[in-house]
């Protein structure tokens, strides 16, 4: 009797194991699905809430081929996000139209339609900025500009990628001085001689606009500038172009920009304001360097580049526009 009590004990005991074992087993179950949901859950949080780099574009479109390769480019980078594209005058060009302003208004807003992007899209001044007294060009584009700077938190900057005059950016500056701390200006524009230091401002985005070139050098702007002999180099074939790009929509769209422009038949021509563009998306295909401007330009240091890969930044130009789906 007392080996059959023991054995019931026994018997006992290890039910009791296994119902504690498999008690256990439920629990570090419940915790393990529980752990991998709340890493699943913090993991799309993080994607969620992870910040992009906040962008406003100010650019000529109607002007150039290039503007619209550069703007296309940079509306589909999933990394940036871009706050407002505004337009900006070329009113003293020779070739000019009567409202520059207003067509590269509409060729921006054009562009964002065929890429399916919603975009606030702003109308810049009409013409240079004025010679004395209240110089700024009063616009929706450098009353933007303001807007977004007093927007950001403490200590943060407003990259503007200007690709044209700088009225709409000087303007802003004008009218409210304190934002110029707050701005990191990303420009094409001016020429520079490496060898001798000497910064020259007789290219066709400075003419456009010497007072706005002007008061920024004398600003508390930081400055990255892409000059003109630079960005030369970046030059695109008519026949490579439209291999590449014919048989996607956007392609079709930039081949119709060349074709339709002033000088449309050209066999080739450079695509300047690509590579501004790219030294911000793409920093190590662009060497930059310090350089200390003169007294007469502001005697303060501001940021040139010196040298890009032209190759890179041609091929995967192609490559992002016959990949770019719309959204």
């Amino acid at each position: 009797m007392y080996f059959l009590k023991v054995k019931e004990i026994n018997l006992l005991a290890n039910e009791r194991s296994k119902r504690m074992n498999l008690f256990i087993m439920k629990i570090q179950t419940q915790n393990l699905v529980k752990s991998v949901f709340l890493f699943v859950f913090l993991g799309v949080q993080i994607a969620w809430t992870q910040e992009k780099t906040k962008v406003l574009l100010d650019a000529d479109t109607a002007n150039e081929v290039d503007d619209s390769f550069a703007l296309a480019r940079i509306l589909m980078e999933p990394g940036i996000e871009v706050v407002a594209l505004n337009a900006t005058q070329w009113q003293t060009a020779h070739w000019s139209t009567p409202s520059t302003m207003e067509d590269s208004y509409r060729l921006n807003a054009y562009l964002l339609g065929m890429m399916n992007i919603s975009i606030p899209t702003f109308k810049g001044g009409t013409a240079r900025m004025f010679d004395w007294g209240d110089r700024a060009q009063h616009s929706a584009a450098a009353y933007e500009i303001i807007k977004q700077v007093e927007a950001l938190k403490e200590g943060g900057k407003l990259t503007v990628i200007a690709l044209g005059a700088l009225t709409n950016v000087a303007s802003a500056v004008f009218i409210q001085p304190a934002i110029a701390e707050h701005l990191e200006l990303y420009w094409l524009g001016s020429t520079y001689d490496f060898e001798e230091g000497i910064l020259l401002k007789n290219d066709f985005n400075c003419a456009m606009d010497q007072y706005a070139i002007n008061h920024l050098l004398f600003s508390e702007v930081e400055m990255h500038i892409m000059p003109v002999n630079v960005a030369s180099k970046m030059q695109f074939t008519y026949d490579e172009t439209r291999a590449k790009l014919k048989d996607h929509f956007l392609g079709a769209y930039l081949l119709k920009v060349w074709d339709d422009h002033i000088d449309g038949g050209r066999s080739s021509r450079t695509i300047w304001d690509l590579t501004i563009i790219d030294a911000v998306l793409n920093p190590s295909w662009a060497e930059e360097v310090p350089i200390t401007t003169s007294k007469d330009n502001g005697n303060r240091t501001i940021y040139y580049y010196k040298d890009f890969d032209a190759a890179k930044m041609r091929e995967d130009f192609y490559r992002k526009i016959i990949s770019y789906q719309r959204p």
